[in-house]
């Protein structure tokens, strides 16, 4: 493979852009917000006029965008790689989707030849920029592999965890639990601080031990206590996907109180701005 498409430009997506033209691909960016657009043709990027040019001319493209409902309009609209596409176009989707969304979507691309992978990352935006991302990876052995070159120039772990739709199981399983550690370790550092433990005393004690989880040992040193709070992840892309994790749970037929509970507080957190970083959730238990 040598040209490599990323349609969505922003944080993620011109880092990811980035990182493949350091590993070496051509790339051609296009996302529909000019200033997008300007951001990554300042990088010294190729961006196209309409993403019907990225199916024909790529060898593979690499999706960053907000929602499944975005997803499947590039994906099956009328500007789609259904007409058009270059033959045996792979198209890896790094967004946080619904995987019933993501089937759909592989489903209606294979007749045409065209292989999805969904590749949901972590990282954030410094992430995508150093090209450290972790990705876990929905897609055929085949299809997985044949991307292993273009996912290795975005990111530094990458685990294929099943089929097409898996890798979006996994992220809404994974952001879920980030989602209600961030309120557990917040009650738990309000019910320490009401009992005189100092915050970061308390943390290193429970890092030490069996509580730990990747919230005590990164958000709160990385951006809640400093009071930082500027991780690039907001609190309207991390509602979007607890919400979606939601879907998924009632979609299952399953009853699972505590993740309820979780979406719930989330759900009901209204007083704190979309745009705000999504560790902001803490100051509901420490403001």
């Amino acid at each position: 493979m040598r040209t490599i498409g990323v349609v969505g430009l922003g944080n993620m997506g011109r880092g990811m852009a980035l990182s493949l033209r350091r590993g070496g691909f051509e790339v051609i960016g296009y996302d529909p917000a000019s200033t997008a657009c300007a951001a990554l043709e300042a990088d010294g990027i190729t961006v196209a006029g309409t993403p019907a040019s990225l199916w024909r001319e790529c060898d593979a493209v690499v999706l960053s965008l907000p929602t499944p409902e975005v997803v499947e309009a590039v994906l099956l609209g009328a500007d789609g790689p259904l007409h058009g596409a270059k033959t045996d176009l792979l198209i890896v989707d790094t967004s946080t989707s619904h995987p019933d969304v993501t089937r759909r979507i592989a489903a209606a691309l294979e007749p045409a030849g065209l292989d999805l992978i969904d590749a949901p990352v972590s990282g954030g935006p410094k992430g995508a920029h150093a090209a450290t991302l972790t990705m876990v990876l929905g897609g055929s052995d085949a299809a997985v592999a044949r991307a292993e070159p273009v996912l290795a120039a975005m990111s530094a772990t990458r685990v294929h965890v099943g089929g097409v739709g898996a890798g979006h199981v996994t992220k809404l399983a994974n952001n879920l639990l980030c989602a209600a550690h961030l309120i557990t370790a917040a009650e738990a550092v309000r019910m320490a601080l009401d009992a005189g433990v100092e915050p970061a005393r308390l943390l290193a004690g429970i890092n030490a031990g069996s509580g730990r989880s990747g919230v005590t040992q990164v958000n709160f040193p990385t951006w809640v206590l400093n009071g930082a709070f500027d991780s690039g992840f907001t609190m309207k892309l991390m509602r979007k996907d607890v919400r979606l994790a939601g879907e998924l749970i009632a979609a299952l037929d399953l009853d699972l109180p505590l993740s309820a509970q979780a979406a719930r507080l989330w759900r009901d957190s209204a007083e704190i701005a979309d745009d705000a970083d999504f560790n902001a959730i803490v100051k509901l238990q420490l403001a």
